[in-house]
């Protein structure tokens, strides 16, 4: 009896898993993101019953005049579909239409008691379905990035990114993708760069929309990710499980040798990673089961963790203990067959230890832990907490209510102030002219480079969110009609440099044989010294964004062969500053969706389909807080003598003459809220067009599809401003002063710009339409054009394979939210559009093109206790660029005032040692190859036990993935050429083995 229980519970895993691969990569009925739907056709006036076994929840329709029946919003699940003769069996995934034919034997796939249709031909949606019981088998990283990058057109983001493991889905930046937990929104605004934790292990199923999605969803120009979670059934369930990837079972990291030949052994690496260790482990236990029989269901998870990292580096070293639980309560309370309630509950407060230490004198990159500083935590996370109502008021007409609320606490620092905070920060280029060695008395050890305003709370957000949605069954016609607004509130608390001052210590070079070099616009002698100095502050405040929008839809199934869509949504945004006043504010956006869907022989084997639609992107907190805020910093060089340098701090207690002027950016003082945005914005917006086909060839379904993608009104800061005086000038206000604006302003660029001036210097504002020419800005431009091919084979004779290869392109002058090229996370206020300069040469393939990816997963019972799978992608390389200082010495007279503010920017033009190049003009990375194989044990003689083994990157592929780009060091003002410019910065993942035990019963 053991033996056949066993057979059975590997197969229904099996066949869970079988469905979802058909799910995966598979277009999609217009559904919403935490149910789904069974409909089909039936005798008129019959009776249809539907039933989920695991809960009781059931019901009863009877079939129309047009001999259809449909049961939308379902809580996903198996369930039993019945019309008095004939009974089915259908998985109920999220966001899936599962098609029932009682009135002929259609060809299906029958999957050890579970059918679904080959092709749904009803559907136009680009989307992948993911079930736990396929993740568990599959050897991927268990976490939302990682299995949505199994989606045809994702790609992994820069790793300088958010946390490391970012997609951008069909060109977009990673910080343009929407991410829902049971229907609720969980994208942190700020920056668009993160989402809201969970405890992985309590994921049902994850669904990934790559395009084509319906007026429901907005806010998002990429992907859209949905994780619905699990819940429990009228039978009581316990387990757990415990993984672990020791470092013992870790390849080493590759170092990066310098190729400065001016450096000693002290300096040799510019990356150094051979001796780092990382030690993961986590568990968890689980309970479910039936409060009330067939009424109130509860699910818990707890999950604990002890991952320990132990890092090295020239000077300093670092551990780094993260023992945090997490956990996530579900409650489903089936107040009748008619009126569902869901409640859910995340916490994902986590608190790290770390422990710095430093070598002792003259010893470098030892490997070991010198002597230790005084410990310290970091904090972040938050909750999560979420309320689902669904309502069928009748057979064909049903309502929903969300209510949902997350809180966030950014890194915080505790103690926020830690030893050396009172020393001003100090380098030291005097030996090392292209690298900076930190000196002085300044935190080194911990790496505490600015101190907090005291006083005054860390930095959080707060989401609170309300979505009403009402659905109506009208003969061919499913109409839906819904609401949703979101109040985001983020915090930020002002920082300073420790010490107040930061100080840069050089010795002057002889550049191309002229004897000395350019310091900021005048000439200094090869040998002598001099000094960089700078001041950097940030305010606090509360900004407030607020999101609406509202959205009608008809799915209106034409004839039996033909589908067609339509939809529109109307989105509304809005963003305050400090004081609470809107500095931005668009009330009516209208994005149009459409679609068809063509059943080409009328039984289900060929589909043809398409979509065309607008979506728009909202404005980031990040915006509120940076252009809206308080930010200001300035430069200044001087002339210094060594003999000056205090023996503690190593900053000069004197200094010489100054060499040339202070240069200033931003202002001490928050900006009016009328001079922040052009009063002609446009909200970020992007056209989309999909032409796609699929096809039933014996045991498998192949597809292919057409993208096309385009931004329209991108939108970014401009932080310069002599354009503005040239505009005055030019209409005779001769008294206007450039400082009555803000340091940084939202337009769209290659438009005319309307903004609040004060040209008469008065302090009377009035909104002047400034000619677009004055600013030499090309129109923001993104396109993503890409051809995609799948295939995928459902579970059958004991293997099952899915995969994909796309053929994309992906250029424009401007990526997106991010800089991925620069690591910049500031979404929507990137450097790319600051000033004219920066466009010149920006147009080219961007960071995310991959020409070619080649990907592929699957799995292969060798019998009822043992199988393998695999998981393959092979891919081409993101282009190369080579970014370096704007020439200020050449273009001074041309800037005007703002030359001052370029002095601060870092080496992030397409001037590269003061010639002008082209974005993606130094060749690409080799091509990734990636291979990841699992070998999963269900022994007979245990029953409930699974264990499991995966190595990823199994052959311990070691491919240069991103190279040093930048070209310049030093500073606009003093630029050098850069010794390590084209030197490799990162590799892939070496090759590292996940053990995992998993135990239910």
């Amino acid at each position: 009896m053991k033996n056949s229980n066993i057979k059975r519970s590997f197969n229904r895993s099996l066949a869970a898993i079988a469905v979802g691969a058909c799910l995966a990569a598979s277009p999609m009925t217009f559904a919403d993101n935490v149910s789904g739907s069974i409909y089909g056709k039936a005798i008129q006036g019959k009776s249809v019953t539907i039933k989920n076994p695991a809960t009781g929840f059931k019901r009863v329709v009877v079939v129309g005049e047009d001999g259809r029946f449909n049961f939308s919003k379902l809580p996903t699940g198996k369930y039993t579909v019945d019309n008095g003769v004939d009974t089915r069996n259908i998985l109920v995934a999220i966001g899936k239409g599962s098609n029932v034919d009682f009135t002929e034997v259609s060809e299906i796939i029958s999957i050890v008691g579970n059918s679904l249709v080959s092709i749904d031909t009803t559907s136009v949606e680009s989307t992948s379905v993911f079930t736990a019981e396929q993740i568990d088998l599959l050897p991927v990283a268990r976490d939302l990035t990682s299995v949505a990058l199994l989606a045809p057109g994702a790609t992994a983001g820069d790793s300088g990114l958010g946390n490391g493991n970012t997609a951008s889905f069909g060109g977009s930046s990673i910080a343009e993708n929407g991410y829902f937990i049971n229907g609720f929104d969980v994208t942190n605004i700020r920056n668009f760069t993160s989402f809201a934790d969970l405890p992985y292990d309590a994921v049902s199923q994850q669904q990934v929309r790559t395009g084509g999605y319906g007026a429901e969803y907005g806010r998002s120009l990429g992907g859209v990710v949905s994780l619905v979670t699990k819940r429990g059934s009228n039978e009581w369930k316990f387990g757990g499980s415990i993984e672990s990837t020791p470092a013992s079972f870790r390849e080493d990291g590759k170092d990066v040798t310098s190729r400065d030949p001016d450096l000693e052994y002290s300096n040799r690496y510019s990356s150094f990673r051979s001796a780092n260790e990382f030690d993961s482990l986590s568990y968890n236990a689980y309970a479910s089961g039936a409060i009330v029989e067939d009424k109130l269901f509860f699910f818990g998870l707890f999950e604990g963790q002890d991952d320990e990292s132990n890092t090295f580096g020239k000077q300093t070293s670092e551990t780094m203990k993260d023992d945090s639980p997490m956990y996530l309560l579900k409650l489903d309370w089936n107040i009748s067959d008619d009126h569902l309630l869901e409640m859910t509950y995340i916490d994902n407060e986590e608190t790290q230890e770390f422990t710095s230490y430093s070598n002792p004198e003259g010893m470098y990159y030892t490997g070991t832990h010198g002597e230790a500083a005084d410990p310290y935590e970091i904090t972040k996370g938050g909750d999560v907490t979420i309320v689902n109502y669904t309502g069928f008021l009748t057979d064909d007409f049903s309502v929903s209510v969300l209510w949902g609320n997350m809180t966030n606490e950014l890194e915080t620092r505790n103690p926020d102030i830690g030893p050396g905070a009172e020393c001003e920060l100090v380098f030291d280029r005097r030996e090392t002219p292209s690298s900076s060695q930190s000196i002085g008395c300044w935190g080194i050890a911990q790496g505490q480079s600015t101190v907090p305003e005291a006083g005054i709370a860390s930095d959080t957000d707060e989401r609170d969110s309300l979505r009403l949605g009402a659905e109506w069954i009208l003969g061919e016609h499913t109409l839906r009609v819904g609401y949703d607004q979101e109040k985001f509130t983020s915090t930020k608390r002002g920082t300073t440099f420790t010490g107040g001052e930061y100080w840069r210590w050089h010795v002057a070079q002889d550049v191309d044989g002229a004897g000395g070099q350019s310091v900021n616009g005048a000439f200094v002698t090869a040998g002598e010294e001099y000094i960089r100095h700078r001041e950097s502050n940030t305010g606090s405040a509360s900004y407030e964004v607020e999101n609406t929008a509202f959205y009608i839809e008809d799915t209106w199934q034409v004839t039996d062969e033909w589908m067609v869509y339509l939809g529109l949504r109307s989105e509304g945004f809005e963003n305050r500053n400090g004081d609470g006043d809107s500095f931005v504010k668009s009330d009516s956006e209208l994005a149009p969706r459409l679609g068809f869907s063509w059943d080409m022989d009328g039984d289900g084997n060929k589909k043809l389909f398409g979509t065309a639609g607008r979506y728009f992107m909202p404005i980031a907190a990040n915006t509120n807080i940076r252009a809206a805020g308080t930010e200001w910093s300035y430069e200044e060089y001087f002339y210094v003598d060594s003999a000056d340098e205090n023996p503690i701090t190593a900053a000069p207690d004197k200094v010489g003459d100054a060499i040339g002027t202070r240069n200033s950016n931003g202002d001490e003082k928050a900006p009016d809220s009328r001079t922040v945005a052009a009063t002609n914005l446009k909200p970020m917006h992007q056209d989309e067009f999909i032409l796609g086909y699929q096809q039933q060839v014996d045991d498998w379904i192949l597809g292919a599809k057409a993208i096309y993608r385009e931004v329209k009104d991108g939108m970014d800061d401009y932080c310069s401003h002599q354009p503005f005086i040239d505009y005055a000038t030019d209409n005779g206000y001769n008294d206007f002063d450039y400082k009555s604006m803000a340091g940084c302003m939202m337009m769209n660029p290659g438009n005319d710009f309307s903004i609040a001036l004060d040209l008469n210097n008065d302090g009377n504002y009035e909104v002047e339409s400034v000619p677009e020419e004055y600013f030499g800005l090309e129109k923001y431009k993104r396109t993503y054009k890409a051809l995609e091919f799948t295939f995928e084979k459902p579970f059958a004779d004991g293997w099952f394979l899915q995969g994909s290869y796309t053929l994309a392109k992906s250029e424009g002058n401007s990526e997106g939210y991010v800089n991925s090229t620069l690591e910049q996370e500031d979404a929507g206020l990137t450097q790319d559009i600051d000033n004219a300069l920066f466009q010149h040469g920006a147009y080219g393939a961007l960071p995310n093109d991959r020409r070619h990816t080649f990907k592929a997963f699957g799995a292969y019972q060798v019998n009822d206790e043992i199988s393998v799978s695999v998981n393959f992608s092979l891919q081409s390389g993101r282009p190369r660029n080579c970014v370096g200082f704007i020439p200020l010495d050449e273009l001074r007279d041309e800037l005007g005032v703002d030359a001052g503010g370029l002095a601060n920017y870092g080496a992030s033009s397409f001037y590269c040692g003061g010639v002008l190049g082209n974005r993606g003009d130094q060749g690409r990375t080799p091509w990734v190859k990636n291979v990841d194989l699992g070998l999963t044990y269900k022994p007979e003689y245990v029953d409930g036990l699974t264990v499991k083994v995966n190595v990823r990157n199994a052959f311990n592929f070691q491919e240069v993935t991103e190279y040093n780009e930048t070209g310049d060091v030093g500073s606009a003002s003093s630029r050098l050429p850069n010794p390590n410019y084209t030197t490799p910065v990162n590799y892939q993942a070496p090759r590292r083995i996940t053990l995992t035990a998993r135990y239910s019963f």
